[in-house]
């Protein structure tokens, strides 16, 4: 399971809310259903899980370093000679990987067919090598690659966790704007009804013609079908917050009005700084700082297999080697594939990958760079739009007061006044439907620059 810490760093990065409450269910903040998400969704849950192998990937990817022990025994009978001889070896090995240097021991009885006389020799053996991977140039590039490997793989885990929580967010903002507009959708049919039951005293009263009758009998209709719309959608994004929160669907619960995710101020920003300064474009650097060690690599598997050996040797009879004779030795071991065809096709191939890198992260950022712009835009204009909306809100209140008293007195036709009430629904809904857009601009403007979860969580992961 997910440590709590984990959690932490999902929630550290939410935003606070406020306002009305229901009588008959409870109110449930962004911060609280964010909370109980990152408690009870598997989605949360395996996102944390994409670290947990980091620790090992050295040790997989790494050459292996460990003491290695070879066994070995035979028995020769030979048929001919009327004879029979063991045959025995053993040897312990080590690998140092950050200086390429192999060390080994090895103690064996040799037996042979054309020599009665069976030998024990135990040696010492350093190799170096100094060419190919030389003083463990290779292992050291690959240690460097798996570093820069990891710290993308936390940078994209904490890519995740940005995503993770802007998806969230997305979800609480659809439900209030389902939850606001089912709201207002109940108040106009209950208003239109109560208009109806007005209109019917008036058609008692001679007053009002069967023909207005009829015309407020179908904007129920249209009133009570927009309704069920409004529930659907309600209903949909309820059960998406029940599944993420880990809730029963039985629990009964309301959201609160989001407050904006920042301010407007901080659109300001220069752009270009923004991008620099952000995480993928640290990712964007270490991927070619990958490519460019895997070139290095390559690069190295180019030279001759080369390798310098020291080694001491004490030769002995039977199983003894105290009657010996010993002796030092100093060599040169070398491999030299002629053409190479395959080492310098790689080679080839891995500055292609570099050179496609650099290009991709140039169109990456360049793109990033337009979107923000146009992000910027957007904002700006459903600011806007959310201003003009309270002013149309307004003056369609003050409207439908005076159209509702000039119907009163006959005026006005209720085909004016049934005007008056729809530009006065279709405001409500407008207005929700800006700011709803505004919060979700700003989310996607943290989440692109980074900003939806802090840079510590970083170090909580290291």
């Amino acid at each position: 399971m997910p440590d709590t810490s984990a959690r932490k760093i999902l929630i550290s990065g939410l935003l606070a809310l406020v306002t009305f409450t229901s009588a008959n269910a409870e109110p449930l903040s962004i911060k609280q259903f964010i909370e109980k998400a990152a408690a009870h969704d598997k989605q949360f849950e395996a996102i944390l899980i994409d670290q947990m192998g980091l620790q090992y990937r050295r040790d997989q990817l790494l050459p292996d370093s460990d003491l290695v022990l070879d066994v070995k025994y035979q028995h020769n009978f030979y048929l001919d000679q009327d004879r029979n001889d063991p045959e025995a070896s053993i040897s312990l090995s080590k690998l140092f990987s950050n200086s390429g240097t192999e060390l080994s021991l090895n103690y064996g009885k040799d037996s042979s067919v054309f020599n009665t006389t069976e030998n024990a020799n135990l040696e010492l053996l350093v190799s170096q090598p100094i060419a190919n991977n030389a003083f463990g140039k290779a292992s050291q590039l690959q240690d460097k690659i798996i570093g820069v490997e990891n710290d993308v793989i936390r940078y994209q885990v904490i890519e995740a966790y940005e995503d993770y929580l802007a998806s969230l967010t997305t979800i609480y903002y659809n439900w209030y704007s389902a939850y606001q507009n089912l709201k207002l959708g109940k108040l106009s049919l209950q208003s239109n009804k109560k208009l109806m039951e007005n209109i019917l005293e008036r058609q008692r009263q001679k007053i009002a013609l069967p023909i207005d009758v009829n015309k407020m009998r179908l904007l129920l209709l249209a009133r009570e079908e927009n309704l069920i719309s409004l529930q659907e959608d309600y209903d949909t994004y309820n059960n998406l917050i029940h599944r993420s929160s880990g809730q029963p669907s039985s629990s009964l619960y309301t959201p609160l009005e989001p407050e904006n995710a920042m301010e407007l101020s901080a659109l300001k920003n220069d752009i270009t700084a923004l991008i620099e300064g952000s995480r993928s474009f640290k990712i964007f650097s270490m991927l070619e700082q990958q490519n460019t060690l895997e070139l290095e690599k390559v690069a190295d598997g180019l030279m001759p297999s080369t390798q310098l050996l020291f080694g001491y040797r004490i030769d002995g009879e039977d199983w003894d080697i105290g009657s010996n004779q010993d002796n030092l030795f100093a060599g040169i071991s070398m491999s030299w594939p002629l053409g190479q065809t395959v080492n310098k096709a790689s080679k080839q191939l891995a500055q292609i990958a570099l050179r496609k890198t650099q290009a991709s992260n140039e169109s990456k950022i360049s793109e990033l760079h337009t979107r923000l712009k146009n992000i910027a835009l957007q904002i700006h204009r459903q600011q806007k739009l959310v201003t003009i909306s309270n002013q149309k809100i307004e003056l369609s209140k003050a409207i439908l007061k005076d159209e509702a008293e000039n119907y009163s007195f006959g005026k006005v036709s209720l085909n004016d006044y049934i005007t008056a009430v729809n530009r006065g629904d279709e405001n409500q809904f407008s207005l929700t439907a800006h700011k709803v857009e505004l919060s979700k601009l700003m989310i996607e403007w943290l989440r692109l620059t980074d900003q939806l979860v802090n840079e510590s969580v970083l170090k909580k992961l290291q």
